[in-house]
């Protein structure tokens, strides 16, 4: 998939690409289930009734990869190395995908591809194109825009996480061991 999907993990933020053991829901094409919603973002317009489903199914990708994570970490040997509690480490871990999937797989490409394929629908109206074009080519930029979003709002929101919760998690922690 070519991108760095973080997680914190016993205290410490874990990429996807650097280590840990293969992930069904970020290492496989499944990844692509968490931007079910922008492809119905870019049919809004044709198919409006294809839209809520279509969040359905990038909230459930994030669902079951919270729940895939919180599973993991719970059947994690513990090492002795955090003084936080299994079930703390797991609701943390579940906590943190649930968030970074929320933000990088579902809120911030919808409003993208929704804002891409209105800038777009504005745009094409106020040429003089055939009526099949108006229509269509709106959705064709959005649907085209999905591989160019991903990475760089994954990115971003690693970055958001790594310097806001995942650091505020990391130092609840290290309070904790003083």
């Amino acid at each position: 998939m070519g991108s760095e999907n973080a997680a914190l993990v016993d205290g410490k933020i874990e990429t996807s690409e650097k280590k840990g053991p293969y992930n069904v829901f970020r290492d496989s094409p499944l990844r692509y289930m968490g931007y079910a919603n922008e492809i119905g973002e870019s049919f809004r317009y044709q198919f409006p009734k294809f839209v809520a489903p279509s969040y359905m199914l990038a909230f459930g990708y994030c669902f079951l990869d919270s729940a895939s994570t919180g599973y993991d970490e719970w059947n994690k040997e513990d090492n002795g190395k955090s003084e936080r509690s299994r079930e703390v480490r797991t609701a943390l871990a579940t906590f943190d995908t649930l968030l970074w999937q929320t933000f990088a797989s579902v809120t911030i490409p919808g409003a993208t591809i929704n804002m891409i394929v209105r800038a777009s629908r504005f745009a094409v109206s106020r040429v003089a194109l055939p009526v099949t074009i108006v229509k269509w080519l709106p959705t064709a930029i959005g649907i085209g825009s999905i591989p160019l979003i991903i990475h760089p709002i994954d990115d971003l929101v690693d970055y958001s996480m790594d310097n806001s919760i995942r650091k505020w998690m990391k130092e609840e922690e290290t309070d904790k061991q003083k």
